[in-house]
This record gives structure tokens, C-alpha cells and sequence, in this order.
């Protein structure tokens, strides 16, 4: 890493990422000022400070706020995690219609999920979960049991600013090594790192770190099965393992990450809370000691939030977006999760020193993703109705802070407030 971060100090740039993606490198800071609907806040930049090297064995970062909320530390780094991207056939139909107004055809996914991008903007780092297998572009595309979804979701996805996605489900494999394979390509070509399968053993043995402007933030990411298939390879997907999950976490921190990210798509569908399965394996993470913050989906449902012993866990963030064809209230919601680290002295450990949640419902007629916390619906317009938004933050409340997650300092994310 040490030729990167000196490329980084000789070019002035902010922030990179290295991993089982691409193969290149990549400017997490800049990637999302890049994007065509990225859009600046120049209040947001002033509050910065400092300048923003990436970190490495040898060059330590200076004061470094991060994007975000204000940093209590010397040095601060956010990251945004959003759930299940699982595309159903009424996604796509929308998508039709929006490219018809927006020009960007055939498909538009933009306008289904542009309501993220003040939030996403507020992170250095953001990453979401890419459910499926894409199809080629043009189709055939399939929805469940066997997903093959529009590539032009992940174009989407890069254009809101996300950095990266993981990509290890119980709908992995659904098309074979060939799926998984064009979507790895796929994600290559939006710009998107990627991990939790991979194209070949080597791959597989690395883990994806991505630098940020104060930090160096590793994703471990694991799935709790395949739907009754086999990979080609063992090493394909990783299959949930707390043990190899671990040894990577080592790994990660052996080559220099400073906050380990644990993600665990498991647990049981459609359900507010986390089953034993998750709540094992996220506990044995945590008492590794080796991850900052765990978190899953799956279960396309809003699960809880608990701060077990020092660390946090987050166990389901629910659909980023969907439309499942027998909704049942659960699966029309979501969370973005927004932690912010700190770091309060050179050297010193990175904590999670603010976690902030976010109710989102999709219900509504054009399926948009759309916040329900308490500023939006003040400041509306309503996602479905303000009956319908106001029932639907409440529910998310009650199942995210049914384990204590607001007594041990979790908040609701309000846009005012940064």
C-alpha cells in the first residue's frame, strides 16, 4: 500500500480503494463528486478541514473531520450501509416508464432511488448488497425464484455515490458461474468494488479495503446458504463461517485496515427480529475482537439494533428496494444505517462514537425509495400517506430499539442535523 499512498500525497487525492474488485484503484471521495446526480455541499466541504491523506504504514492522516455529522475526535470516517437490492419484475416495468421521461433508456433505476442521495452524501464510505445475478443488458430478465435482474441498477447505485457492494446471497449463484460472473463484471464496469464472491481462488483469498480520507475500512462479508445449489468452486461465495470470517478480520488488520466491517446475510424472512443463527455468529464476531461494527439482511425486514458488550449490530437493514409480489407491510421497508468512527488520538482505537438509523418505506405506487423520520414527514411531501408514513417510522422504532439500541446511544437519522 505504501506506492499508493505516496501516489496519493504526490497528486493531492483523498482517498483510495484496493480489494478483489476491479483490480484498481479507486477514489472513494472523488467517485461520488464524479457521479451525475452527485451533487456538493459546500457547507459539508467547509466542515471537512484539514487535508485528507490516505493512511498507510508510514503517513498518518491529519486532522481529518470526514464526511458527516461534526467530528468529536481527532479524525473522524462515516460509512452508510443500505440492505437487500432485490429487483422484482414491477421494478423494471418502472424503471420503463421513468427512462421514458428521463431520456435514459430503456431503464432508469435514478429516479426510484434518487431520494438517497442527500444521505448517501453525508458519508465518506458507502456500501449496499447486491441481491442477485444481472442479466446482459436488454434481458432476458427474471425475478424470483430465480433472479436475473437489469444491469442498469448498479449505473444507478454508482451515480448516488456508493463505493461498494457485497454480493455473497442465498441468490448468489442463481444463474450459475456464468451470473455470477457477469456480475462481477457488471459492478467492475459501474465502477463498484465488490466482495464476497469472486471469479477465481486468489480472489477469494484477498479482502476488500477501502481508504477513505482518515481510514482504511475492510468488508467481510458471508451468506447463510445457497438455496439448495452448489457452486463450481467452494470458493466462490463465502458461506457464513464464523471461524473464516474471522481469520479474514486478522488478515484485514494485518494488512493495515483500521475498522473491520462484519456483514452477515442470514436469518429468517419477513420476521422484526434476529434469529439465533444471527445472533450467534454475530456475537462470536464481536467477541473476536477484531470487527468495529456487524451488520445483515436477508430477511427483507427491518430487524433490531443492539450494542453488544462494545460493539454494534446492526441485524437487519431490510430492502434498500423491492416489490414483493404478496407484500406484508415488513418487506415495504428498509434502513440506511449511517456509523460514524472516531479516532481520538494518533494511533489510537476507532470507535463508533454516533450510529444513526433511518426509516425508509418503497410502498408507495411508483415505488420509491422514500424517508419516514421524523423531519421528513414534517417537511413531507408523504411517501404513501402520512397515515401510512407516520405507522411505518413507528413500527421501524419499535423493532430497531427492542433490544435497548436507543438507551446505548443509537439515534434516528434527521437530515437537519446532518
Amino acid at each position: 500500500m505504501l506506492p499508493l499512498a505516496a501516489a496519493a500525497l504526490l497528486a493531492g487525492c483523498s482517498a483510495t480503494g484496493t480489494g478483489p474488485g476491479n483490480g484498481t484503484a479507486v477514489d472513494t471521495a472523488s467517485s461520488a463528486a464524479a457521479a451525475p446526480s452527485a451533487s456538493a455541499d459546500p457547507a459539508q466541504e467547509a466542515s471537512d478541514g484539514g487535508s485528507q491523506v490516505p493512511p498507510s504504514s508510514s503517513v498518518s492522516p491529519s486532522t481529518t473531520a470526514g464526511a458527516g455529522p461534526e467530528c468529536p475526535g481527532v479524525r473522524c470516517t462515516s460509512v452508510v450501509m443500505t440492505g437487500d437490492l432485490l429487483l422484482h419484475e414491477a421494478l423494471w416495468h418502472q424503471a420503463a416508464e421513468d427512462a421514458e421521461e428521463t431520456g435514459r433508456g430503456p431503464l432508469d433505476f435514478g429516479p426510484i432511488l434518487s431520494a438517497q442521495e442527500p444521505y448517501v452524501d453525508t458519508s465518506d464510505l458507502a456500501l449496499c448488497h447486491m441481491e442477485t445475478p444481472v442479466a446482459e443488458t436488454g434481458g432476458p430478465y427474471a425475478a424470483y425464484p430465480s433472479f436475473n435482474a437489469p444491469p442498469q441498477i448498479l449505473n444507478a447505485i454508482a451515480e448516488l455515490g456508493y463505493d461498494a457492494c457485497t454480493t455473497a446471497s442465498n441468490h448468489t449463484i442463481d444463474r450459475g458461474t456464468a451470473g455470477l460472473e457477469r456480475t462481477l463484471d457488471a459492478l467492475d464496469e459501474a465502477g463498484l468494488e465488490h466482495t464476497g464472491s469472486y471469479r477465481t481462488r486468489t480472489d477469494a483469498e484477498e479482502v476488500l479495503i477501502m481508504d477513505t480520507p482518515a481510514a482504511r475500512v475492510a468488508i467481510i462479508e458471508a451468506t447463510y446458504a445457497l438455496n439448495g445449489l452448489v457452486p463450481d468452486e467452494p470458493w466462490q461465495v463465502d458461506v457464513l463461517d464464523a471461524d473464516a470470517m474471522i481469520a479474514k478480520a486478522r488478515q484485514a488488520r494485518e494488512e493495515g485496515a483500521d475498522i473491520v466491517l462484519g456483514a452477515v446475510h442470514a436469518g429468517d424472512e419477513y420476521t422484526n427480529y434476529a434469529n439465533a443463527q444471527q445472533q450467534d455468529v454475530a456475537h462470536e464476531l464481536a467477541d473476536s475482537g477484531e470487527f468495529s461494527l456487524i451488520y445483515g439482511h436477508h430477511s427483507h425486514s427491518v430487524q433490531p439494533i443492539e450494542k453488544y458488550k462494545d460493539t454494534w449490530i446492526v441485524y437487519g437493514l431490510g430492502n434498500a428496494i423491492a416489490a414483493h409480489a404478496t407484500p406484508n407491510i415488513l418487506n415495504t421497508e428498509g434502513l440506511m444505517v449511517r456509523a460514524r468512527f472516531s479516532q481520538n488520538d494518533d494511533g489510537g482505537p476507532w470507535d463508533v462514537s454516533r450510529l444513526a438509523w433511518l426509516p425508509v418505506t418503497f410502498d408507495g405506487p411508483e415505488h420509491r425509495w422514500c424517508p419516514v423520520a421524523a423531519d421528513a414527514l414534517e417537511e413531507g411531501p408523504a411517501c404513501v400517506s402520512p397515515e401510512a408514513d407516520a405507522a411505518s417510522r413507528e413500527r421501524t422504532k419499535d423493532t430497531v430499539e427492542s433490544m435497548g439500541a436507543a438507551e446505548d446511544g443509537a439515534q434516528e437519522w434527521l437530515l437537519s442535523g446532518r
